[in-house]
């Protein structure tokens, strides 16, 4: 049973099961843009977005480069607004994810990317807004209004709009038919309770998230909501990276947070959630054989990425609700950021 929502986040997360339906039965425009796109003579993609958007930039780049085979590079739009130096661009695939589609420097990268010849895609909420406007195409998320500070549903319906148009223009059947069930499963995984963490997280110094592959996007979100909402220190890493120098910064005081995809990457998170108890790390590991956290069963990696997120939201709005704060307004922050 889901309990009642009793925060505007809560009821976001659970809404974004429908978020995702709507984002899907669009399929046909997306098919349509995607077409229009005429991406054959592409050399690279760039990604441009910042907090949630840029972690679906991480989720992204992963689908581009194993569905598509183009190398991608994550855009820095300093080098427009503060260096003022143009990019050469020219055929490039440049695809821009922002929530509100206002932040001033996203604005002119877009712009930038668009004057030199890049196809340029906004996967963006809110339409019309600068962002949209600033794009050749657009992919809207279709989230509708999002009233908690912290992005959940609006983080979803990015990387399942970016997740939709990659399957498009690689016509890649298998994750097509994954996207088909994940709003089921999104559904599903409202009733999973990662609360377990929780109890771990009072006394903790800080917090590591580790994945790989599809899985680290969703391990620097988790780790930023960790911060936003429950104001601790949280870092998301490679779970390749975790076994290098950030493993000295481990403790009994830093749990870890460990999101296993049954692919090609489950080795490698199976070898650190081992090394890890070898040394008494508090570890709390979705998926496999060997997971200590609630978890619906594998399916497809890149959307059990997109899936694993829905528990872990639920699991920092209720901590926040136990610990007094206001899950809603996160001290210090706007819902809308403008950097330039």
């Amino acid at each position: 049973m889901v309990e009642s929502v009793c925060s505007a986040m809560a009821r976001e997360i659970s809404e974004s099961a429908e978020v995702a339906s709507r984002i899907l039965r669009n399929r046909d425009a997306v098919s349509d843009l995607s077409r229009r796109l005429d991406i054959g003579a592409a050399p690279l993609g760039v990604l441009c977005g910042r907090g949630s958007s840029g972690h679906a930039g991480v989720f992204l780049r992963y689908l581009i480069e194993t569905r598509l085979h183009l190398p991608v590079s994550a855009s820095a739009p300093s080098v427009v607004t503060a260096f003022r130096k143009p990019l050469a661009l020219r055929n490039a695939l440049f695809i821009v994810i922002s929530q509100s589609g206002r932040s001033p420097d996203l604005v002119a990268a877009t712009q930038s990317a668009r004057a030199a010849g890049a196809r340029t895609v906004a996967i963006v909420n809110a339409i019309p807004s600068p962002v949209s406007e600033a794009a050749e195409f657009v992919v809207p998320i279709e989230a509708g209004p999002e009233l908690a500070v912290a992005a959940t549903k609006t983080a979803i319906g990015s990387l399942v709009a970016g997740a939709a148009l990659i399957a498009e223009l690689a016509d890649d059947v298998t994750l097509r038919s994954a996207l088909a069930r994940l709003p089921g499963r999104l559904h599903s995984a409202l009733t999973l309770d990662w609360s377990e963490i929780s109890d771990d997280l009072a006394a903790a110094s800080a917090v590591f998230v580790a994945s790989r592959g599809f899985g680290l996007s969703s391990a620097r979100e988790i780790a930023l909501k960790l911060a936003e909402v429950l104001r601790l220190p949280a870092l998301g890493f490679s779970a390749a990276e975790l076994q290098h120098g950030p493993r000295a910064a481990l403790s009994s005081k830093t749990p870890v947070v460990a999101l296993r995809l049954m692919d090609e990457t489950a080795a490698t998170v199976d070898r650190l959630a081992s090394e890890l108890r070898e040394h008494k790390i508090a570890l709390h590991l979705c998926g496999g054989p060997h997971s200590t956290l609630p978890w619906l069963g594998d399916d497809d990696p890149a959307t059990d990425a997109i899936t694993m997120l829905i528990p872990a939201y639920r699991m920092i709005e209720r901590t926040a609700r136990e610990w007094g704060f206001d899950p809603d307004r996160p001290p210090q922050l706007n819902k809308v950021t403008e950097t330039f």
